[in-house]
């Protein structure tokens, strides 16, 4: 089963790699309350199209550096940044 994830990117300033934060609820074990839980993954990109601020969906593959163990499956929005 290939692990998929649903993230922002938080940075595209490296070449064919951006870094996506992935965020999810958590329960306190003892208090039962959510927090929220942010992990950050380097994805590849092979077409050099996402930028900061989009949606996309990542996908585990195998190795393809010492910190890029993801893709990026899909763009699923992207957003519109003023210059």
């Amino acid at each position: 089963m290939i692990r998929k994830l649903r993230g922002t990117v938080v940075s595209d300033k490296m070449d064919k790699t951006v870094v996506v934060a992935v965020s999810s609820l958590k329960d306190h074990p003892i208090y039962r309350k959510k927090y929220k839980v942010t992990a950050k993954f380097a994805a590849h990109d092979d077409t050099g199209g996402c930028r900061v601020g989009d949606l996309v969906e990542i996908a585990e593959t195998r190795p393809l550096s010492r910190t890029k163990r993801f893709r990026v499956e899909r763009k699923i929005s992207q957003t519109e940044i003023e210059v």
